[in-house]
């Protein structure tokens, strides 16, 4: 019923908390679904995950560009957030919250997107207890190669 790699993106988001996993595969989605149209609600999760992913490592100058971009994203993709098994109003409360937290120099936290298909939800914790992780376990602050992955990673 949901892409593959959405489940993936989920499944990163939520169990490996590798949020530059999350971009990575939703990316490639995004290229070959809806390729070109920055107003895709791909874009806007891409977004926010790399915003999670630049806040976790202190950038906070990055993380408020990208999550003050979804929300200035968020009316013309709440409706599509339904469609992909997500609570569009909790979507807004956590992507407030998290803008908040940022402006408020509070530190990092991990945070659990609203799925409200119980089925999506089933098959994010079965992908996360596919790859020996645990859904909903905060991030590992102390794992050097996560909160650094873009500049350590083996690039082609």
């Amino acid at each position: 019923m949901y892409p593959d790699l959405y489940i993936d993106y989920l499944a990163h988001f939520h169990g490996t908390r590798d949020y530059f996993e999350c971009h990575e595969v939703l990316e490639e989605h995004w290229k070959n679904v809806d390729p070109k149209n920055r107003n895709s609600v791909w874009v806007f999760l891409i977004q926010l995950a790399v915003c999670m992913y630049h806040y976790r490592r202190g950038n906070r100058k990055g993380a408020e560009i990208l999550i003050n971009r979804c929300l200035k994203r968020y009316p013309t993709i709440s409706e599509s957030l339904e469609e992909i098994g997500l609570e569009k109003r909790e979507v807004l409360l956590l992507v407030q919250e998290v803008r908040t937290r940022l402006i408020n120099q509070q530190p990092y936290k991990s945070t659990i997107l609203p799925i409200c298909d119980n089925i999506l939800l089933d098959d994010v914790r079965q992908k996360c207890k596919k790859w020996g992780v645990t859904y909903g376990k905060p991030s590992n602050l102390l794992d050097h190669y996560l909160i650094n992955k873009h500049s350590l990673r083996n690039r082609p």
